[in-house]
């Protein structure tokens, strides 16, 4: 049987195709893109690496030996898990330059990387209007590094505690704060200070519910929600373009903080707390019906504007005289008032001040020291007891309580006279049957 000749004729015996595994030296095909990559090799389970041995850097010999026996698949596998977690690759190489310079390898550490290794930097609070945190800041980094911003938190409470019937220090802090820095950016990097502010506030106005429903039984318990105002301003059509306002407030009538109702006012500010009430703004028909009484029924009105506690609290302790008290009050109410007389009454009425008015309000600032403190409270109710009178008065005017009318009643009545008229019908026929029924039965 002839000899099966081999398919590689300059191959030699000893490389026969049962030994061809164990015994070629034929070198394996190495990429180009793995000979050109940049990245260093590494393992994910470091072993003692030849890089890290001290050879004399004069013998070419040694140099050469090393790259021989590096493979480029290994490169390859290695390539890819560097590429896929660059934060090691970076722990790699400063690890490399220590162990350069001590002299003895290191190994490398797992896990995120520490702060010391240079990758992360805690930012500091910068100038104002330059914080790292406003967009468009420039931050001195070098490149691959992460800065952390710290998110700032809410104030401590200190020494004062927090509570449901007081306005806390912080609260004005906060709002001093807002006033300097009125942007959105601010607002949003201190938001923690912003909803321990308003928590504060809605805890005093919950309180403060109780105590203006002792003073005015009209006004019914609803939650903060109901009553208290947003701190977004409203820019549309504003020249002022700052979106916040700084200040709380909260207001109080027959239907929360909305309606055509009077009703009552509180501001929380610093150097500018308030506490007022009346009717701001009414629609045409409630201030028609202002001016008719004004004009019919003045008397009313200056009664209540000459009382001793309204005049001393609100009125700056004026006399008692209703010109001077009509003075003081048309003084508050300048904004929106008419130059002219209004349609329909004469310049030379005697109430023609009064009459021009578009706003009936009384108010009074207060002092921090009135507002903070255990008897901001007791100040505030004190305040509101005196307009109370102010406020029902206006109710009795723009709103006032229906009451059943006499017509009403009188057509109530003759239904009811219809209805015993038809009872007393319906029983003369009844006994007219009984009648019948008795004669027919004594004629049987």
């Amino acid at each position: 049987m002839p000899q099966r000749r081999s398919r590689f004729p300059n191959a030699s015996s000893s490389c026969t195709p049962s030994s061809r595994v164990s015994k070629c030296t034929t070198p394996l095909r190495q990429s180009k893109r793995i000979k050109s990559s940049p990245i260093t090799s590494s393992k994910t389970t470091p072993k003692k690496s030849p890089y890290f041995e001290h050879h004399d850097s004069s013998d070419p010999e040694s140099d050469s030996e090393i790259g021989k026996e590096l493979s480029g698949y290994e490169d390859e596998d290695e390539s890819a898990s560097l590429m896929s977690s660059p934060p090691e690759s970076d722990i790699e190489v400063e690890a490399d330059e220590d162990a350069s310079e001590d002299g003895a390898p290191k190994k490398r550490k797992r896990g995120r990387p520490s702060k010391s290794n240079g990758n992360g930097v805690v930012a500091s609070a910068g100038k104002k209007g330059q914080e790292l945190w406003r967009l468009g800041a420039k931050i001195d980094a070098a490149p691959g590094e992460a800065v952390f911003i710290k998110l700032p938190k809410a104030r401590e409470a200190g020494k004062v505690p927090f509570t449901d019937s007081t306005i806390h220090p912080n609260t004005m802090l906060f709002l001093k704060d807002l006033r300097a820095n009125n942007d959105r950016e601010w607002l949003k990097m201190h938001d923690a200070d912003y909803r321990q502010s308003k928590k504060d506030f809605d805890s005093f106005v919950e309180c403060l519910t109780e105590k203006v429903i002792e003073q005015d039984e009209t006004i019914p318990e609803l939650p903060p929600k109901d009553l208290t105002f947003r701190i977004y301003r409203d820019i549309r059509f504003s020249p002022d373009p700052t979106p916040y306002k700084t200040h709380f407030s909260a207001a109080w009538s027959r239907t929360g903080r909305k309606g055509p109702y009077a009703g009552y006012y509180v501001q929380v500010q610093p150097n500018g707390s308030f506490v007022g009430a009346g009717v701001w703004h009414p629609e045409a028909p409630p201030l028609a019906l202002m001016r008719k009484d004004v004009d019919l029924k003045s008397h009313k009105i200056k009664a209540v504007l000459t009382a001793a506690e309204l005049r001393k609290e609100f009125l700056g302790g004026i006399a008692n005289d209703e010109k001077k008290a009509v003075k003081a009050f048309v003084g508050m109410n300048t904004e929106n008032m008419l130059k002219t007389k209004p349609k329909g009454y004469e310049k030379d009425n005697p109430n023609i001040d009064l009459l021009k008015l578009r706003n009936f309000t009384i108010g009074k600032k207060l002092k921090d020291e009135e507002v903070l403190g255990p008897g901001g409270l007791g100040r505030i109710v004190e305040l509101i007891g005196i307009l109370t009178p102010f406020v029902s008065y206006l109710n009795s005017v723009v709103m006032p309580d229906e009451e059943p009318s006499s017509e009403d009643d009188d057509g109530e009545d003759g239904e009811d006279g219809q209805e015993e008229g038809g009872n007393e019908e319906e029983g003369e026929e009844e006994e007219e049957e009984e009648e019948g029924e008795g004669e027919g039965e004594g004629d049987e």
